[in-house]
């Protein structure tokens, strides 16, 4: 009974990891999509988007068979990180269609001299999810606790490139509906990077059985 539950798990596990794969493809392919105008790749990011929704329903009721065999506390504590990256993964193949629709608006349009390097957040982002995914794989929570910082240096390129963008914008009003479009998808990749930093708070859940999510707020209250 034991080692047919372990199989359960670790089929679990195996899911979950195809479905990051395939999130992670996804997220490049939608920064390419927009930075090279290719409407082609922006077209199949938007149809995937429909296999990572699957991706998730299917893990998610896995995940309930699996909790209905009663596990142990620490089984418990990985089929409930399970769901939680599922989740995350979802939305964060939910923020690439975002970008991949922003592409396909851009795709007719000429290109702006914007002051802002996207492909670097993109690659901070992308980075963030793939080194959660690998805290992750190996049970590491003191790599996992190294992602959830890197998310301040993202919000603050955010920050950054919102400013210079308006700042465009007043200059040259004639570009303010492709110059939104590009705050959307900058957008999109904070956001991107915000559900890494979950995916890392849920691999410290999975190894240590402690919920850090809000943690700073919750200090900041308690402090009070």
């Amino acid at each position: 009974m034991e080692n047919h539950f372990e199989t359960n798990i670790e089929e679990l596990r195996q899911k979950l990891l195809l479905m990051a794969g395939y999130t992670e493809s996804v997220v490049r392919d939608s920064v390419r999509a927009f930075i090279h105008r290719n409407p082609e790749l922006a077209i199949a990011v938007r149809a995937r988007d429909d296999v990572i929704d699957q991706f998730e329903v299917e893990i998610d009721e896995s995940a309930i068979a699996v909790l209905t065999k009663a596990p142990l506390a620490d089984s418990l504590r990985l089929v409930t990180a399970v769901m939680r990256i599922s989740q995350n993964l979802e939305r964060i193949g939910d923020e690439a269609t975002k970008i991949a629709r922003r592409a396909l608006d851009l795709v007719t349009e000429p290109i702006l001299p914007l002051d802002c390097d996207m492909p670097k957040m993109a690659q901070l982002a992308a980075c963030m999810v793939k080194g959660a995914l690998d805290a992750f794989v190996e049970k590491d929570a003191v790599a996992a606790r190294q992602i959830i910082p890197q998310d301040k240096a993202v919000d603050a390129m955010n920050r950054e490139t919102h400013k210079r963008i308006a700042a465009y914008m007043a200059e040259h009003p004639e570009a303010v509906p492709q110059c939104l479009q590009w705050m959307v998808a900058i957008k999109s990749l904070e956001r991107i990077a915000d559900h890494a930093k979950n995916i890392a708070e849920d691999v410290v859940f999975a190894c240590e059985g402690r919920d850090i999510r809000h943690a700073s707020k919750i200090g900041v209250l308690q402090a009070v």
